[in-house]
């Protein structure tokens, strides 16, 4: 029974009948549950093991590719590229700052070129239900080489072409951080908010009287400006060009969108380039973690994305969604404690054990 509830959780999908009996063997060996729960999503040992690859890490990643936060979005590149690290036993904490994107096999026939204007080849590759967990079918190569943009401009998946769409276009970029904390360290800018940190970073866009009352800038909108204001600058010259259909960086030219409605508080910060400062490093926001091997502040998405990603927060975050998706309810505070060890002390942010030891944590007798 054990073998069986593993099975149909991590893959969606029953064993077959040899797997079901190398699953229970496994059970009863000295890796027990977790051995099992490696075996069934090991695709060299178990057939369907595919299912883990191509839908339950798909369902587990998409909704942080779209601001409605939907699991019914198509494959695309940011999807993509965390189930092929996973796959891969690619360090999870260099997600936010890797120059690696995954793509497909263009040979296989349907399957059209990879292209950074477009979707086509990801929706391709899920169409034809091609195989994720086969390393020919989908691998990783050089983001920046394949975009055609420096090293400088590429921070992991925030800068695929799918988060570009979602949370560069229009706006102030500030959504791209927004929604990076929200799906990479489970804390939304309410739950972050804090109104004792310097001001001298927000831009000249925000109103210090909203509806003619400073009170609401001091009590309320400074909580988040004055530490999203001075991180979102990473961002300074990203943009999505609808035009284009694709992500666009201006190295040394900040995007003309860091800079407008300058009228509306004069005084305000000017962004003169990409360097950022991560102000919640003191005051409440320290739980969140941040490494003490990371100065907390540098230049550019990748060196932000670094900052984010070594954070307690980012690790803890990880392991929750991850149990989520497999045991279908909330970890326990000790369940958490135990998965976020496994993650950062055991196993070099290896998400593909988190998933298996998840699933032994709630195979039940």
């Amino acid at each position: 029974m054990q073998a069986k509830r593993i099975h149909d959780r991590l893959t969606g999908v029953p064993p077959t009948p040899a797997v079901l009996t190398a699953m229970e063997a496994e059970i009863t060996g000295p890796g027990g549950a977790v051995d099992a729960a490696i075996l069934a999503i090991d695709p060299a040992r178990n057939p369907r093991a595919f299912n883990f690859y191509n839908t339950t890490l798909k369902n587990f990643a998409t909704p942080w590719t779209n601001e409605a936060q939907s699991v019914f979005d198509p494959l695309n590149d940011y999807t993509a590229t965390v189930i092929g690290m996973i796959r891969d036993d690619v360090p999870f904490n260099t997600l936010l700052s890797a120059d690696t994107v995954y793509v497909g096999d263009s040979s296989i026939s349907g399957v059209s070129a990879y292209s950074p204007s477009d979707n086509t080849h990801y929706e391709n590759l899920e169409d034809l239900s091609v195989d994720l967990s086969d390393t020919s079918n989908l691998f990783p190569v050089s983001q920046s080489v394949q975009n055609s943009i420096p090293v400088a401009g590429v921070a992991g998946i925030m800068t695929t072409r799918a988060a570009a769409q979602a949370f560069f276009i229009d706006g102030t970029n500030r959504a791209m951080f927004r929604f990076t904390m929200l799906n990479h360290l489970c804390n939304d800018l309410e739950q972050v908010k804090d109104t004792t940190r310097s001001a001298d970073r927000v831009r000249q866009d925000v109103s210090r009287s909203p509806g003619g009352d400073s009170r609401l800038f001091l009590n309320a909108c400074v909580g988040c400006h004055s530490g999203m204001d001075p991180m979102a600058q990473a961002f300074a010259y990203h943009n999505y060009d609808e035009s284009q259909g694709r992500m666009v960086y201006t190295p040394g030219q900040v995007q003309p969108k860091y800079l407008i409605n300058a009228d509306n508080f004069e005084y305000g910060y000017i962004t003169p380039d990409d360097r950022w400062d991560n102000y919640w490093r003191s005051g409440q926001n320290a739980v969140l973690g941040w490494s003490s091997g990371l100065p907390g502040n540098g230049k550019g998405a990748a060196s932000l994305g670094q900052e984010l990603a070594n954070s307690t927060a980012f690790a803890g975050c990880q392991v929750r969604k991850a149990y989520r998706t497999v045991c279908l309810n909330e970890p326990s505070q000790a369940q958490m404690v135990a998965l976020r060890d496994v993650l950062t002390n055991q196993t070099n942010y290896n998400m593909k054990q988190v998933f298996a030891e998840a699933a032994a944590q709630c195979a039940g007798n």
